[in-house]
């Protein structure tokens, strides 16, 4: 087997979003490296400096010299290095999504030439690499998978929004299609990451890690939603329940809340799926998901009781939802399941408005079909939801809705407690 040297590594990224972007940038500061996206528009900004997702500073994306940008497939026809960034959601019906990254594959097959390398970051289900894409790749290119191509994975662990927990400063596991392979993979990823990285001994045992990641953080945050739900009819403070339990040493203090996101909202439904496909239906991970999805319909309902207390007339009363991204100063709105509590108040015919300054608003409304408000008055609610703990919601005079006989539901347990009518 030939692999070119790192010195002739000449690397292409396909897909620039939250995971591709950064990677292109750190590899662009040490090898020849495109930045692949079929978005035209997206290429278009990058190109001029700007990124929309705030992963990246202008003077970032400049710093790396060898990195271009482009919108064409065949500019990267050249490139002996191909890692796939793509998404990988799930559909209507909590399945696996992979038409973006079979389209990514099939591009990749295309191009393909004796020695290249292709590597996937894209959230998989364990096998999914070498049982959906290597086979297309090998049908698309007419090559021979492990004689003429090489196959490696490594899994993205972008944290958006998290200045601190970057790219380079978390380990990063790498693995290959054969030995000298995942040596490749490896050497690589340790020209760019600081923390160092972790040769997995198989790609499924790298992909397997992937999905538990985000299903163990997933089945913790549900454990404490559940608790949340237990608490409120105890008629007793969540976090006060944490906080006593959290004394002990080896206790582990997560947070209830909705949870969304391009992982762990999504990833368990993955590792659900080969499960099934190979005859397991899994108990607790599957439990977890209906709980962590039915907490948009709690916080709704939990508003709607509260405001009828206070005698507020549901079609007389305005709702101000705070947030709309997943988390807190972030952009990202990919399965953000705010949109759970508002489906659900709007049922009541109630009028709800949106304010997020950080959601791209276009993207909203293309998205989701919500109109976001450019700017808020609190006089004009009889009702606020805080749903994401923006940096500028905790500068609010949260005292103008107490003075109107309003309800405050902080969701995320960030601003003075005496102010609130209820939290998770």
């Amino acid at each position: 087997m030939s692999l070119s040297s790192s010195t002739e590594n000449r690397i292409a990224i396909i897909g620039l979003g939250y995971v591709g972007l950064p990677l292109a940038a750190a590899f662009g500061g040490q090898f020849k490296t495109i930045g692949f996206d079929i978005d035209t528009e997206r290429v278009k900004q990058l190109k001029n400096g700007s990124d929309l997702t705030r992963q990246l500073e202008p003077s970032e994306l400049k710093e790396s010299q060898n990195l271009s940008f482009t919108d064409k497939i065949n500019d990267v026809a050249n490139c002996n290095i191909f890692i796939i960034t793509v998404p990988t959601p799930i559909s209507q019906y909590k399945s696996p999504d992979l038409s973006l990254l079979l389209k990514a594959t099939e591009m990749i097959g295309g191009l393909l030439k004796k020695d290249d390398l292709v590597i996937y970051e894209s959230t998989v289900y364990p096998g999914c690499t070498e049982e959906d894409c290597v086979p297309l790749l090998e049908k698309v290119s007419s090559l021979k998978y492990n004689r003429d191509f090489f196959v490696g994975y490594s899994p993205e662990r972008i944290n958006p929004g998290d200045k601190i927990n970057t790219l380079t400063t978390i380990c990063k596991v790498t693995s290959g299609s054969n030995p000298k392979t995942a040596q490749k993979v490896d050497a690589l990823y340790k020209t760019i990451i600081k923390a160092g990285t972790y040769l997995s001994p198989s790609i499924k045992v790298a992909e397997a890690s992937k999905a538990i990641e985000n299903a163990q953080r997933d089945v913790n945050i549900s454990f404490v939603n559940e608790l949340a739900l237990i608490c409120d009819r105890l008629k007793i403070d969540t976090n006060d329940v944490l906080d006593a339990a959290a004394t002990k040493w080896n206790f582990l203090k997560f947070k209830p809340g909705l949870v969304g996101g391009h992982c762990i909202g999504v990833d368990p439904y993955y590792l659900a799926h080969k499960a099934e496909s190979l005859g397991y239906h899994p108990q607790v991970i599957l439990s977890g998901r209906r709980v962590n999805d039915n907490m948009g319909m709690f916080v709704a309902n939990k508003l709607i009781k509260l405001m009828l207390k206070k005698e507020h007339r549901m079609t007389q009363s305005k709702v101000l939802i705070l947030g709309f991204t997943f988390k807190e100063n972030c952009p990202d709105i990919r399965n953000t399941r705010v949109i759970d509590i508002y489906n659900e108040l709007i049922q009541f015919d109630l009028s709800v408005d949106v304010f997020d300054p950080w959601a791209d608003a276009a993207e909203v409304e293309n998205e989701y079909h919500i109109k976001l408000l450019n700017k808020i008055d609190l006089k004009n609610y009889q009702a606020v939801v805080i749903t994401v703990a923006h940096q500028q919601f905790l500068e609010l005079d949260y005292q103008t809705i107490k003075n109107n006989n309003g309800v405050i539901f902080d969701t995320k347990s960030v601003i003075d407690r005496n102010l609130v009518d209820a939290r998770l």
